[in-house]
């Protein structure tokens, strides 16, 4: 403060060529901003509300991503828990199995990494009578028939199935390993329906229905079937007691 006035920067303490020159930067900065955009606010709403969408959406698909790798973590635990307990009775039965097929020795399923069992693979090793432990590799044809067939039983006796195709798994059995092995399968014979494929005569003894395909005319295939098993017989007392039930019921029972 000077004699009783105040001293305030501005333009007023500039020179007349020094204002001019600020007067012409700024028309400057404004021709550089172009002309005024009316529609700017309304760009400003639809922008505004188009990233209010994605931002809704970028949490429902990160709040999705951990309710799903939640939900994948949960069934890799059940799935390890439940794979550990059919393989440690697996492991059980086809120890078992191996001894009956092969009248002794001893067999073992392991891991290749128990830290990831959903992933990793499955070591046979197998040792019949009389030779050294060793894996199903380097057994011979028929040995791993046998051991494949002990283990596809072992794995039946903990969750059976309704039926089983075998195709040939006693073609390169001798005749010992062929008793064995249908000794094994009349114990499952009454669960599971077993459609198999061999051209061994003892397997076909065991059979109740065979199917062949023959060729009489060249070029010309034909299926042809024999029942193995006796017909039951029925009794006229009891033929007579379903046809009147039948008649009851408004049924046609039909006779040959």
């Amino acid at each position: 403060m000077e004699g009783g006035t105040l001293a305030t920067p501005g333009l007023a303490e500039l020179a007349p060529p020094r204002v001019e020159e600020l007067i012409a930067d700024l028309r400057t900065q404004l021709d550089n901003m172009g002309p005024v955009n009316l529609d700017a606010v309304h760009e400003y709403d639809e922008l505004e509300e188009r990233y209010k969408f994605l931002e809704t959406q970028n949490n429902d698909l990160t709040n999705s991503r951990r309710e799903l790798l939640d939900v994948i973590a949960q069934i890799n635990s059940t799935t390890r828990k439940l794979f550990s307990e059919t393989f440690a009775q697996v492991r059980i039965n086809f120890r078992e199995m191996f001894v009956e097929l092969f009248g002794g020795g001893r067999a073992d399923l392991s891991l290749l990494d128990e830290n990831d069992p959903l992933n990793c693979g499955i070591e046979i090793s197998a040792k019949p009578p009389g030779k050294q432990l060793q894996t199903v590799s380097l057994l011979s044809g028929g040995e791993r028939s046998m051991v494949a067939v002990a283990l596809l039983f072992a794995i039946y006796m903990v969750r059976p199935s309704p039926f089983c195709i075998l195709d040939e798994v006693d073609a390169a059995m001798d005749e010992g390993n062929i008793n064995r092995f249908i000794r094994v399968l009349d114990r499952f014979i009454e669960q599971s329906q077993f459609i198999i494929i061999t051209h061994n005569k003892r397997t076909i003894a065991k059979a109740d229905v065979l199917y062949g395909v023959t060729m009489e005319e060249r070029g010309v295939s034909k299926l042809v079937g024999m029942k193995l098993t006796a017909p039951q017989q029925v009794s006229t007392e009891m033929f007579a007691n379903v046809e009147q039930k039948a008649r009851q019921q408004h049924l046609v029972l039909a006779t040959r």
